[in-house]
């Protein structure tokens, strides 16, 4: 059973957030559906933007293409934003995303003391293993292009579950500490939310790019591009000022990718 001062409390990660994230409306369960389907329903209601859900497990987690994202009590931090940014593009929403992904890097670094890595676009890594997962839902809007609402979610593994993650998810899974901490859920928690608020309301949104290409791992990789289907070899070249992957397939053509999905290429087939 987790500390109980390690449970995750609004007024606890309210003490934590500074002072550009003391109008965020916080809603902190112990146990939700789905953090993201929980504030799509806000969102439907009206919830202005900065509303927060964040709980301690998900019965039904969502992750990228339908999957499910284990999400069980005791051993995470799951979080979703409702934002309503204006004169947003679709293809400027990867922004968001990779700001996400920025964040968690330095929070995760903030309150572990250990370097945190990004597999593009949304994916953060420690020592190989995957301790966080980014899901970024747009509503378009209907009267003009561009989006009636997004919704960021974050689930961060802090600690192991008890008897170690299941078979399926094993050998990626991994966690930020070892075992149980005191009061780091809610302290990763607001500090996830100032630093992702700090690039999306600032000019600091402008250089967060660098920051990302610093921890973005499959920069000069091997990888397989994968569609449906499909899976294509190809050479990471870049990540250009947009956050699209600059990549070479075999036949020397070059793309750059807005999204979609990529696994490192195992050194035996180099």
């Amino acid at each position: 059973m987790a500390d109980q001062k390690d449970i995750l409390a609004e007024e606890t990660i309210q003490k934590y957030l500074k002072e550009n994230c003391r109008d965020l409306q916080l809603h902190v369960f112990p146990v939700v559906d789905s953090t993201n389907i929980l504030l799509r329903r806000k969102a439907k209601e009206g919830a202005p933007e900065g509303c927060v859900v964040i709980a301690g497990e998900q019965t039904k987690g969502k992750g990228r293409l339908g999957r499910s994202f284990y999400s069980p009590s005791d051993t995470g931090v799951y979080l979703s934003l409702l934002l309503r940014p204006e004169n947003i593009l679709p293809e400027q929403a990867v922004h968001i995303t990779t700001i996400a992904a920025v964040a968690a890097c330095e929070a995760i670094e903030r309150v572990s003391g250990r370097k945190a890595g990004i597999k593009w676009v949304n994916d953060i890594y420690m020592d190989g293993k995957k301790v966080s997962g980014i899901l970024t839902e747009a509503s378009p809007c209907r009267e003009q292009e561009g989006f009636d609402y997004v919704i960021l979610g974050i689930g961060f593994n802090v600690c192991p579950p008890k008897g170690g993650f299941p078979e399926n998810i094993g050998a990626v899974a991994g966690s930020i500490f070892p075992e149980q901490r005191e009061k780091e859920k809610n302290f990763l928690a607001a500090e996830f939310l100032n630093r992702f608020m700090y690039y999306y309301q600032t000019e600091a949104k402008k250089h967060y790019v660098e920051r990302y290409r610093e921890r973005c791992f499959v920069i000069g990789k091997d990888i397989y591009v994968l569609t449906p289907g499909e899976k294509k070899r190809a050479h990471v070249e870049d990540l250009d000022q947009s956050c699209h992957l600059v990549v070479q397939y075999e036949d020397g053509t070059i793309e750059r990718l807005a999204s979609g999905e990529i696994s490192i290429r195992p050194v035996s087939s180099w």
